[in-house]
Protein backbone atom coordinates (compact mmCIF):
# COMPACT_ATOMS: atom_id res chain seq x y z
CA UNK A 1 0.00 0.00 0.00
CA UNK A 2 2.64 2.54 1.23
CA UNK A 3 4.76 1.60 -2.60
CA UNK A 4 1.44 2.35 -4.33
CA UNK A 5 0.78 5.85 -2.69
CA UNK A 6 4.42 6.57 -3.12
CA UNK A 7 4.36 5.72 -6.97
CA UNK A 8 0.39 7.73 -7.18
CA UNK A 9 2.34 10.84 -5.31
CA UNK A 10 5.72 10.37 -7.67
CA UNK A 11 3.11 10.41 -10.84
CA UNK A 12 1.33 13.39 -9.88
CA UNK A 13 4.13 15.71 -9.32
CA UNK A 14 5.90 14.61 -12.69
CA UNK A 15 2.32 15.56 -14.09
CA UNK A 16 2.43 19.11 -12.22
CA UNK A 17 6.27 19.37 -13.43
CA UNK A 18 5.20 19.01 -17.06
CA UNK A 19 1.93 20.81 -16.92
CA UNK A 20 3.54 24.51 -15.13
CA UNK A 21 6.79 26.24 -15.91
CA UNK A 22 9.55 26.10 -13.26
CA UNK A 23 7.84 28.77 -10.83
CA UNK A 24 9.71 26.69 -7.01
CA UNK A 25 13.45 27.43 -7.52
CA UNK A 26 14.15 23.70 -7.86
CA UNK A 27 11.05 21.60 -9.82
CA UNK A 28 11.62 17.90 -10.46
CA UNK A 29 11.50 17.11 -14.13
CA UNK A 30 11.50 14.02 -16.04
CA UNK A 31 11.64 13.22 -19.75
CA UNK A 32 8.15 13.64 -20.55
CA UNK A 33 7.69 17.02 -18.60
CA UNK A 34 10.65 18.58 -20.47
CA UNK A 35 9.28 17.88 -23.89
CA UNK A 36 5.66 19.27 -22.61
CA UNK A 37 7.95 22.53 -21.41
CA UNK A 38 9.82 22.28 -24.78
CA UNK A 39 6.36 22.12 -26.41
CA UNK A 40 4.32 24.63 -24.44
CA UNK A 41 7.75 27.45 -25.44
CA UNK A 42 6.99 27.38 -29.03
CA UNK A 43 7.23 30.04 -30.61
CA UNK A 44 9.69 31.44 -27.94
CA UNK A 45 13.29 31.32 -28.33
CA UNK A 46 14.65 28.87 -26.23
CA UNK A 47 17.88 27.91 -24.52
CA UNK A 48 17.87 24.84 -22.52
CA UNK A 49 21.02 24.98 -20.14
CA UNK A 50 22.08 21.94 -18.40
CA UNK A 51 24.16 22.18 -15.45
CA UNK A 52 24.86 20.70 -11.90
CA UNK A 53 26.48 21.95 -8.55
CA UNK A 54 29.70 19.90 -9.20
CA UNK A 55 30.53 21.63 -12.42
CA UNK A 56 32.85 25.17 -11.80
CA UNK A 57 31.37 26.37 -15.24
CA UNK A 58 28.45 25.74 -15.47
CA UNK A 59 28.26 27.82 -12.06
CA UNK A 60 30.19 31.16 -13.35
CA UNK A 61 27.83 31.22 -16.07
CA UNK A 62 24.57 31.15 -13.99
CA UNK A 63 24.42 34.56 -13.39
CA UNK A 64 24.64 35.48 -17.15
CA UNK A 65 21.85 33.35 -18.00
CA UNK A 66 20.05 34.77 -15.37
CA UNK A 67 20.45 38.29 -16.71
CA UNK A 68 20.01 37.09 -20.18
CA UNK A 69 16.68 35.70 -18.53
CA UNK A 70 15.74 39.06 -17.25
CA UNK A 71 16.81 41.56 -19.94
CA UNK A 72 15.14 39.24 -23.04
CA UNK A 73 12.62 37.49 -21.70
CA UNK A 74 10.08 39.98 -23.03
CA UNK A 75 11.46 40.25 -26.42
CA UNK A 76 10.56 36.24 -26.71
CA UNK A 77 13.33 34.56 -25.00
CA UNK A 78 13.10 31.78 -22.07
CA UNK A 79 16.13 29.87 -20.04
CA UNK A 80 15.14 26.56 -19.40
CA UNK A 81 17.54 25.03 -16.96
CA UNK A 82 17.66 21.72 -15.65
CA UNK A 83 20.55 20.51 -13.18
CA UNK A 84 22.12 16.72 -13.53
CA UNK A 85 22.71 16.31 -9.87
CA UNK A 86 21.89 13.30 -8.66
CA UNK A 87 17.95 13.48 -8.70
CA UNK A 88 17.64 12.53 -4.50
CA UNK A 89 19.78 15.47 -4.02
CA UNK A 90 17.58 18.32 -4.52
CA UNK A 91 16.58 19.27 -1.02
CA UNK A 92 19.88 18.32 0.72
CA UNK A 93 22.07 19.86 -2.27
CA UNK A 94 20.54 21.39 -5.11
CA UNK A 95 18.02 23.82 -3.50
CA UNK A 96 20.31 25.05 -0.80
CA UNK A 97 23.06 25.62 -2.75
CA UNK A 98 20.70 27.88 -5.63
CA UNK A 99 19.20 29.32 -2.32
CA UNK A 100 23.19 30.63 -1.33
CA UNK A 101 24.52 31.41 -4.54
CA UNK A 102 22.20 31.72 -6.96
CA UNK A 103 18.88 33.66 -5.02
CA UNK A 104 15.96 34.12 -8.02
CA UNK A 105 17.39 31.67 -10.39
CA UNK A 106 14.72 29.00 -11.19
CA UNK A 107 15.55 25.41 -12.19
CA UNK A 108 14.68 21.85 -12.90
CA UNK A 109 15.81 18.48 -11.33
CA UNK A 110 16.45 16.01 -13.53
CA UNK A 111 14.56 13.00 -12.11
CA UNK A 112 15.76 10.18 -14.65
CA UNK A 113 18.40 8.27 -13.31
CA UNK A 114 20.11 8.33 -16.58
CA UNK A 115 21.20 11.95 -17.37
CA UNK A 116 21.19 10.98 -20.98
CA UNK A 117 18.17 10.12 -21.08
CA UNK A 118 17.43 13.74 -20.47
CA UNK A 119 19.62 15.54 -22.56
CA UNK A 120 18.53 13.27 -25.26
CA UNK A 121 15.25 14.61 -25.44
CA UNK A 122 17.19 17.45 -27.15
CA UNK A 123 20.26 15.75 -28.44
CA UNK A 124 20.29 12.29 -28.36
CA UNK A 125 24.09 12.18 -29.12
CA UNK A 126 25.06 14.29 -25.89
CA UNK A 127 28.96 14.28 -25.26
CA UNK A 128 28.30 14.05 -21.87
CA UNK A 129 30.43 17.64 -21.56
CA UNK A 130 28.80 20.35 -19.06
CA UNK A 131 27.76 22.76 -19.35
CA UNK A 132 25.76 21.78 -22.30
CA UNK A 133 23.21 24.22 -23.37
CA UNK A 134 21.20 24.16 -26.90
CA UNK A 135 19.78 26.89 -28.56
CA UNK A 136 16.60 26.40 -30.02
CA UNK A 137 15.03 28.72 -32.57
CA UNK A 138 11.68 29.75 -32.52
CA UNK A 139 10.45 26.22 -34.37
CA UNK A 140 11.76 23.91 -32.06
CA UNK A 141 15.19 22.82 -33.61
CA UNK A 142 18.07 22.92 -32.29
CA UNK A 143 19.94 25.81 -34.14
CA UNK A 144 23.07 25.31 -31.69
CA UNK A 145 24.45 22.99 -29.36
CA UNK A 146 26.80 25.34 -27.15
CA UNK A 147 29.44 23.87 -24.56
CA UNK A 148 32.75 24.75 -22.45
CA UNK A 149 32.51 28.34 -20.93
CA UNK A 150 31.12 31.34 -22.30
CA UNK A 151 30.40 34.73 -21.64
CA UNK A 152 27.38 36.90 -21.64
CA UNK A 153 28.01 38.53 -24.24
CA UNK A 154 28.76 35.29 -26.23
CA UNK A 155 25.01 34.40 -25.32
CA UNK A 156 23.57 37.21 -25.93
CA UNK A 157 24.91 37.63 -29.53
CA UNK A 158 23.33 34.20 -30.23
CA UNK A 159 20.03 34.84 -28.68
CA UNK A 160 19.70 38.24 -30.13
CA UNK A 161 20.49 36.55 -33.81
CA UNK A 162 17.33 34.01 -33.43
CA UNK A 163 15.29 36.80 -31.73
CA UNK A 164 15.75 38.88 -34.60
CA UNK A 165 14.65 36.31 -37.82
CA UNK A 166 11.39 36.24 -39.05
Amino acid sequence: MRLWFAGIVTATCLYFAATTTAAEPLTPLDTAGLQAELDALSGRVVLVNFWATWCRICIEEIPALMELESKLGDKGFSLVAVSLDEPDSGDMLVRPFMAKWFPGFTSYLNVERDRDSMVSVVDPVWNEILPTSYLLAQDGSVAERIQDKHSGEEFTEKIVSLLDEP
